[in-house]
């Protein structure tokens, strides 16, 4: 924070073991001895969606009598996160934001943090201690070094060779994972269980697959005995978590009355559910409120054909449109219809457990994006788009497709990503695309020009996002109709007659 700004009458007290007493009485603190707490899970991935989710969950853990599963932290290459929360003992702040006010929690389950890329021998040795039972992930999509259409490892992504020459200094997640086990293996440790927490389609298989492909690289034995013992659950998360600014601590330090480097922003709304399938114990994750279940699969494909989908759909064409937040989006009454298009036209390809009610969820993510006080930015929801679209858009256009039901909701919504990653916006301006394959989206859509005939198919053809889907008539014709349309019309007109079809 800027002396400026202290200057003004702020407090320069920092948020931190010493002072939490000091805190106001409408401040939610741990329930626990911190220092009775032992480590018993190493987190990949230190990023906001983590601190505001799984880490509130092991807080409840902690709390209910689960001392030996405090968080060690770790940032795969940022030091940001550790440079924030090392002075203030790693405590935090979850502001929660509802229309109605804002209620704050100071977070303890996170121990300690490590930034991969310093001493990536030391993450390993970290992973490999036997009181680490559960590694854990938050690394986003592109993570895990994989190809998103196929599910396999890209054995050509520059992670994967330099850890594949350097295999005890990874830099990747499948890296490090594979040489903590490695070295428990060597050191007649059993393995601890991966838990990954992102937005992958069957995201516990498609990790082992992941992991166990690198792993045989590695020595053939190794892959089996992965394979053979690791425990890689499937999981689905849910929470809005949008990127903090400095109003955001600045709001945090008045309700503190003391400065917080790095809270996180999120919503009232929280869900995880978990395959209950663990090689080394668990917290007790029910009684934090987590839904263990025998099959993840519709809860997860629920969550990415719904609420993932229509996000996305809500990020690309309303930062195409000028709108700066999810919520400002759905103030026209317009992309409030196409995000529930987009669920309606997914419903349909969903088979739920008995008693789901899909009609009531729907409801309940149509509430959570208009909420006022969730400043969700369309350009970070946009961020990765490439990574995303297969999970949250293609897997569902191929089922309506093999119902012969049309698909031009879904097509628009990947027309907008198509517009978008083209870098310039619809006032010829540019966009600050952050895509792993940005550079070469960029380079097809400057070759082909603002032309949809020639954009979508050169972009269709990118197989690292559309496979084999890409070359399907239907889907050509749908999804180059509809980036006709937006270079004609606009975001805003083009989603006016659609939804008003």
């Amino acid at each position: 924070m800027s002396s400026s700004r202290q200057s003004k009458g702020e407090t320069s007290m920092r948020l931190g073991r010493a002072n939490l007493d000091r805190l106001p009485a409408g401040i939610r603190r741990p329930a626990y001895d911190r220092s009775r707490i032992t480590p018993g899970i190493v987190h990949l991935g230190l990023g906001a969606f983590h601190r505001a989710h799984q880490a509130v969950v092991i807080d409840d853990c902690l709390a209910a009598g689960s001392s030996s599963w405090g968080i060690i932290g770790a940032s795969l290459r940022s030091p940001d996160t550790r440079d924030a929360l090392a002075p203030q003992d790693h405590l935090y702040t979850v502001a929660v934001r509802a229309a109605e006010g804002t209620e704050h929690r100071i977070i303890g389950a996170l121990l300690d943090s490590v930034v991969a890329r310093e001493k990536p021998a030391a993450l390993v040795e970290r992973m490999a201690d036997p009181a680490i039972r559960i590694v854990s992930l938050t690394v986003t999509e592109k993570g895990y070094c994989h190809t998103p259409q196929t599910g396999d490892l890209d054995e050509r992504h520059p992670d994967v060779v330099h850890d594949l020459n350097n295999v005890d200094a990874p830099r990747s997640a499948p890296g490090f994972i594979v040489a903590a086990l490695a070295r428990r293996r060597a050191l007649g440790i059993p393995p601890f269980t991966v838990l990954c927490c992102d937005n992958l389609a069957a995201n516990g298989h498609t990790v082992q697959r992941i992991v166990t492909q690198f792993a045989a690289l590695r020595s053939r034995d190794l892959g089996k005995w992965i394979a053979d013992t690791v425990a890689f659950p499937c999981t689905m998360v849910d929470r809005i978590v949008p990127e903090t600014t400095n109003a955001d601590r600045d709001a945090v330090a008045a309700a503190l009355g003391m400065r917080d480097a790095w809270p996180v922003m999120t919503e009232p709304f929280t869900q995880w559910v978990v395959e209950d399938r663990f090689c080394a114990g668990r917290p007790d994750l029910a009684a934090a409120g987590v839904e263990l279940v025998t099959d993840v699969k519709p809860f997860e494909l629920m969550k990415l054909r719904l609420l993932n989908a229509s996000h996305s759909a809500l990020a690309y064409l309303g930062y195409l449109a000028g709108y700066e937040t999810i919520a400002d989006t759905m103030q026209d009454p317009h992309f409030a219809r196409l995000a529930a298009r987009v669920m309606e036209d997914a419903a349909v390809t969903l088979t739920m457990p008995s008693g789901t009610d899909l009609a009531a969820y729907r409801a309940s993510l149509l509430e959570r994006f208009a909420n006022p006080a969730l400043h969700h930015r369309t350009w970070q929801i946009a961020m990765d788009g490439s990574q995303k679209l297969p999970q949250r858009l293609l897997g569902a256009m191929q089922d309506r497709l093999a119902r012969n039901l049309p698909i031009a909701t879904h097509a628009l919504a990947v027309a907008g990503w198509m517009r978008y990653v083209s870098a310039i916006d619809e006032q010829g301006r540019a966009i600050d695309v952050r895509d792993p394959l940005a550079a070469e989206l960029a380079s097809l859509a400057r070759e082909a020009g603002p032309v949809a005939e020639r954009l979508a198919p050169a972009l269709l053809g990118v197989a690292r996002v559309f496979g084999p889907l890409g070359a399907e008539p239907r889907l050509r014709e749908a999804v180059t109709a509809a980036l006709g349309r937006l270079y004609k019309e606009g975001a805003r007109r083009a989603v006016e007659t659609l939804v008003s079809a």
